[in-house]
């Protein structure tokens, strides 16, 4: 059994976990006394708006493909479950858990969740895709991890 899905849909969830990346990190940005943070939080901004732009680009290449499943509605509900289970699941909560956060560590270790949350996500939906837009969601799922990286590393000098 398999069930159609659309590819844009599946982007414009991947477009939604980008749009809730910029608005956390251009908060944390704004609210930070720290500089090295402050320009990490500049710079994953920037990259998130960049994966939005291909996001965007893919969308007009958006064909109807299947999935095989185990049982009908199997990566519906997968995919609801990451998406739902997301650290960031509106732009609300995401400006609220910025701008709450008890200091830079806190925040630190949300943007570490998300990141790591998108991961997941961006593996998955690799999967799906026809193998034409497999290697596009490779390079932004390798840019992912540098992002978690980068945040582990200022974890580690916030801490110091």
């Amino acid at each position: 059994m398999s069930i159609s899905f659309y590819g844009n849909e599946l982007i414009n969830i991947a477009i939604g976990i980008e749009r809730r990346g910029i608005a956390f990190y251009d908060v944390l940005a704004r609210s930070t006394q720290n500089p090295k943070a402050r320009e990490i939080f500049h710079y994953l901004v920037g990259m998130e708006r960049e994966h939005i732009q291909i996001f965007q680009g893919m969308l007009d290449k958006g064909d109807k493909f299947e999935v095989p499943e185990a049982y009908a509605g199997e990566y519906a509900a997968y995919l609801q479950a990451l998406v739902d289970s997301a650290v960031f699941t509106d732009d609300a909560v995401t400006s609220e858990l910025a701008t709450k956060s008890e200091d830079d560590a806190a925040a630190v270790e949300l943007g570490i969740g998300a990141e790591k949350d998108s991961i997941l996500f961006y593996y998955e939906l690799r999967e799906m895709l026809p193998k034409t837009g497999r290697a596009t969601i490779g390079k932004i799922i390798a840019e992912e991890k540098l992002h978690l990286r980068q945040l582990n590393e200022l974890k580690k000098t916030l801490a110091a």
